[in-house]
This record gives structure tokens, C-alpha cells and sequence, in this order.
């Protein structure tokens, strides 16, 4: 049996459906009134997963303050992750590895198979999400998301919002934005589907409400929203932003208070 037939039905449903929406609040953010923030957002928003750094704390307090989303937790230290799963956590992540580039700091093909059997052989019963480094020639994200499965990774993310470089305002800004992710989505979905391989894909980073629809079209499953969310001050504009993004995925809203 499958290992995402552990997690919560809605969620499980939302990835069937290709319709899943996480937010994320910040692999490095440890701040616990941000995360509050932002883990209420999704709640009121209608994610599917709120995902937040790997602190056991940071964990409880996301559950509660999205009363009850499921929480996704991201590390590149596999040894954090088992107490953040004691504490509540329904799935982890090897990565994003955005925040990481601007401190000259790369995470190579081997380093991301590592990470994963490392994680692996420490919680082998848990659902984990690995994130495909968007450095690498897209013909090696290809061919690392496929190798990925074959070490234990029950869903694959894409990222690349960091390499993007859009020059034009407005909605054609918001497009060049993501091109690297979604261009990402599309290869990775296509390679794994020749492999005959059957995992979701989740498009992340540099993504916003204009371009999560053509993330699913690009053959993505699900994606990961966080600086649209966790870079506004006010609540209020965090719950539209998660409304719209939910409502751009062609889902209803359903606020979980």
C-alpha cells in the first residue's frame, strides 16, 4: 500500500483531483507569531497543507492556529525531522532549496538522493515530499525525480523562482516568474510518466494566483504558494491571497473556522 494512502482523505483527495494547495511559510522562518499568522491564513483560506521550518513547536502551533490543517514540515537535515513528526507533523520535505542559493550554498543530484535515503531509513513510514534542485540541466531534474522515487520519495516538488528573472509588469511578470517552475512541472511530470511512475508532483516557488492553473496544466498535482502569503503584514490580505489562490485552482472555499 501506498504511502499517501496515510494522509488525511481530504488532502489525499486534493492531490487526486490535482487540485492540492500548500502554503508555505518558510523553510527559515522561525519567527512564531509569522508562522501563526500564516498558518491561520491557510486555515481561514482553504489550503490542504500549511508547511512550516522543522521545530516541533512551530508544528503544534501551525495545527492549532490553522485549526487542524495538516503540517508539512522542511529540513535539509534529515535528523530533524523525526521529532517534528512526533510533534503533529503529517508529512516532510527535503528542501525548498530557494532560500539557500543566495548563500552560495548548491545542493547537488547526489547530496538530494542522500538527504532522501537518509530520510527514508529514518522514518520509513512517513509521507515525504523532495524538492528536485532547479540548478541542474533540466535534463538531470528529470532524470534525479525519477531516481528520487526509486530512493522513497512519495512526491516530487519543483521550484526555480529564484533563477527567474521577469522584466514586465502586471500579469506578464507574474508569468515570467514562474516559468522556471512550471517549465520544471512540465519535464519532471513527463519523465516520470515514460518511467511509469505514478507520484504527485507539486510546482512551487515563484507562483501566484495568475499562474497556479497553468501549473496544473503543466501536469502538477498540487502547488506550493509561500512568499504570495508570507511576505504581507496584514491578515486580512493573507486570507485573500490563499482565497484566491484556492479559488484560481477551480476549488471552493472552505474555511476550517
Amino acid at each position: 500500500m501506498s504511502r499517501l494512502s496515510l494522509l488525511p482523505a481530504a488532502l489525499r483527495r486534493s492531490l487526486e483531483q490535482r487540485s492540492a494547495l500548500k502554503v508555505i511559510a518558510g523553510l527559515m522562518n522561525f519567527n512564531a507569531d509569522s508562522v501563526a499568522r500564516v498558518s491561520r491564513a491557510a486555515g481561514l483560506g482553504g489550503a490542504d497543507l500549511i508547511d512550516v521550518a522543522c521545530d516541533a513547536e512551530l508544528v503544534k502551533l501551525a495545527v492549532e492556529a490553522s485549526a487542524g490543517l495538516p503540517v508539512c514540515v522542511s529540513s535539509v537535515e534529515p535528523e530533524q525531522f523525526p521529532a517534528a513528526v512526533a510533534a503533529g507533523a503529517t508529512m516532510v520535505e527535503i528542501g525548498n532549496f530557494d532560500s539557500f542559493y543566495p548563500q552560495g550554498r548548491i545542493f547537488g543530484a547526489d547530496e538530494v538522493l542522500e538527504l532522501t535515503r537518509r530520510t527514508r531509513s529514518l522514518l520509513p513510514e512517513v509521507v515525504l515530499s523532495v524538492t528536485v534542485a532547479h540548478v541542474l540541466p533540466m535534463d538531470q531534474q528529470e532524470q534525479l525525480a525519477v531516481d528520487l522515487v526509486a530512493a522513497g520519495a512519495d512526491l516530487i516538488q519543483t521550484e526555480g523562482g529564484t533563477s527567474a528573472k521577469p522584466f514586465s509588469a502586471g500579469n506578464l511578470g507574474l508569468i515570467e516568474k514562474a516559468a522556471p517552475t512550471l517549465a520544471a512541472a512540465h519535464s519532471i511530470s513527463a519523465a516520470l510518466q515514460n518511467a511509469g511512475v505514478t507520484v504527485p508532483v507539486l510546482c512551487a516557488s515563484g507562483l501566484s494566483a495568475v499562474t497556479v492553473p497553468m501549473a496544473i496544466a503543466a501536469g502538477a498535482a498540487g502547488v506550493g504558494v509561500g512568499s504570495a502569503v508570507n511576505r504581507l503584514d496584514d491578515e486580512l490580505a493573507m486570507v485573500a491571497v490563499v482565497r484566491g489562490l484556492r479559488e484560481a485552482l477551480g476549488r471552493e472555499v472552505t474555511s476550517r473556522v
